[in-house]
């Protein structure tokens, strides 16, 4: 059996207690960074097998793991914070343990991007997830974004910042509303809401840019009347 285990985003008293149960219980977890996940460890007294999993060596480890847990062994997944596979490690693993008729039990819990759309105050009935923008046919797809008629969702670092929402202001222009949510459940958490030009504005006049943020966008309203 392979767990998906979600971690929490900030407050480390949002993880769940079935989570916490089954890290205890599992022969192995892989984590995605060793001093991240200790936080959490110590915070909840884990005291378990760990093993490296990240972006750098997925595709080797991958298959070691599908020998192991086809020997019998149960394994959790976790990432840095929030579920594996959003926007993190865990895709892959996945795959091959579907692949492998290995069952998969993925438990709900923490994402930054629900309770971002959810304090955004934007429409919520249709959203589209984007993660992190990539970098390749960057501009064609914040044109394409641009006249999604559904709520958007980037996720976005804090070096990239002013350039993704220099970036929204050319493709999406100045009036559309976005929502900056930043450290979601942390202590230094906070959301900004107004359009393009005010949020571009304060971010611009703001030297010290910190911590990991989620953008909510307005849908195109004008789709509305089509």
């Amino acid at each position: 059996m392979l767990y998906i285990v979600p971690t929490p985003i900030g407050n480390l008293e949002d993880f769940t207690y079935r989570g916490l149960k089954i890290l205890k219980k599992v022969d192995l977890i892989l984590v995605e960074n060793f001093r991240t996940s200790k936080k959490l460890f110590d915070f909840y007294n884990i005291k378990n097998h760990v093993h490296s999993y990240n972006v750098y060596n997925e595709h080797k480890i991958t298959p070691l793991m599908i020998k192991e847990i086809r020997k019998g062994k149960q394994v959790a997944l976790i990432s840095n914070a929030g579920t594996p596979g959003i926007s993190d490690p865990g895709y892959l693993l996945i795959k091959h343990c579907i692949n492998h008729s290995i069952p998969i039990d993925c438990l709900p819990g923490a994402t930054a991007f629900i309770p971002a759309l959810v304090n955004s105050g934007l429409s919520m009935n249709e959203f589209t997830f984007i993660g992190f923008l990539p970098k390749k046919k960057r501009n064609s797809k914040l044109e394409n974004l641009s006249r999604e008629p559904r709520t958007i969702i980037i996720y976005e670092s804090p070096h990239r910042l002013l350039r993704t929402l220099n970036d929204i202001k050319i493709f999406f222009g100045l009036t559309r509303n976005i929502v900056v949510c930043k450290e979601i459940s942390k202590i230094y958490q906070k959301i900004l809401r107004g359009n393009i030009q005010y949020i571009l504005h304060y971010y611009k006049m703001n030297k010290k840019i910190r911590g990991e943020y989620t953008i909510v966008i307005e849908k195109n309203l004008k789709k509305d009347h089509t």
